[in-house]
């Protein structure tokens, strides 16, 4: 055997060792129910995560194990981070919702309540809507029969002016 052969043949023997490193930590760690990433898993097995990334094989097999809802003889099946992820994003919208029906709540009931001692105190309830409709109607009619009223004076002194200038026109022409 020559010397390349010999390295060749050591280099492998050394990457299938760390291979089956890899393969045991993902083992290990999904049984004991720790968390499976990338980082974990070479952390565990002693390697470098570029080892992991390098070996699509290796990275299907961390990704596939953490995608898996870890069992726990205790309490059962587990929840995949994934779904755990998706359980608190629904969650925190859930909660902002929550949050935007509560402050309108409270906005109604700061009114209501502010209404309520409004009437108690004394200081007067509000105003009849349809008193104040007839009110303003009224005043509309009233408005519009000013306008004609003055649209009237305005006719009659446009008139009274006309006939004044006839009239000193006419002086003017019988003096000469």
């Amino acid at each position: 055997m020559s010397n390349t052969e010999s390295l060749a043949d050591a280099r492998h023997q050394d990457s299938e060792r760390r291979r089956a490193k890899v393969l045991a930590a993902i083992d290990r760690l999904a049984t004991q129910g720790d968390d499976l990433s990338v980082s974990s898993v070479s952390r565990a097995a002693g390697v470098h995560r570029s080892l992991i990334y390098r070996h699509p094989d290796l990275h299907a097999a961390v990704t596939a194990r953490a995608s898996e809802p870890q069992v726990n003889s205790l309490t059962g099946p587990g929840a995949s981070k994934q779904s755990l992820l998706t359980d608190i994003a629904n969650l925190t919208d859930r909660v902002r919702r929550q949050d935007a029906h509560i402050r309108q709540l409270e906005s109604r009931l700061a009114e209501a309540l502010g209404e309520q001692v409004w009437q108690r105190a004394g200081l007067g309830g509000p105003p009849d809507h349809d008193a104040l409709q007839k009110q303003v109607n009224h005043l509309e009619q009233h408005v519009t029969e000013l306008q004609r009223q003055v649209a009237d004076r305005d006719d009659d002194l446009d008139a009274a002016r006309a006939a004044n200038r006839q009239l000193m026109a006419k002086l003017n022409t019988s003096r000469e």
